[in-house]
Formats: C-alpha cells, structure tokens, sequence
C-alpha cells in the first residue's frame, strides 16, 4: 500500500499528491468526490451524477473565484 500526505491551509484546503492526481488522471479544473463510509473516506474522481449535485453547489462557492485564490493556488 503506498501512502500519500497533504497538508490543509488555513481555508481547510489540501493539495492532491502527485501520486493521487496520476492515478486517478485529475487535471486542474477536475471536480473530485469524496465517499464517506463510517471512520474512512475515499477520494475518487467525480462521475456524471455527482457532477449534478455539484452544479447545484455552484453558487455557494463563489468566495474562491478571486483573482487572488487563483494566482496564490495557480501552480498546486
């Protein structure tokens, strides 16, 4: 089993390693799920459903669409 870490900012946020981001060939912009079952949660790339539910979020998400949270997170 290989591991991989991240650390969260102070917004909660986390870089995806590398390692994750081949594996599961995300690319900037990729919407990610994550399924929560008792004490463990999986990362996954985010599937036609799931993408659904996340055009519902869209608008509660605007306060990281900032010329500065895309020029401070640009090269993660």
């Amino acid at each position: 089993m290989q591991t991989a870490v991240s650390k969260l900012t102070k917004k909660y946020q986390a870089t995806v390693p590398e390692p994750i981001r081949k594996k599961l060939n995300l690319k900037a912009g990729d919407i990610i799920a994550f399924e929560i079952e008792g004490d463990v949660i999986k990362l996954r790339k985010a599937r036609p459903i799931d993408l659904e539910f996340s055009k519902a979020l869209v608008s509660t998400l605007s306060e990281w669409e900032s010329e500065h949270d895309e020029e401070a997170y640009r090269d993660l």
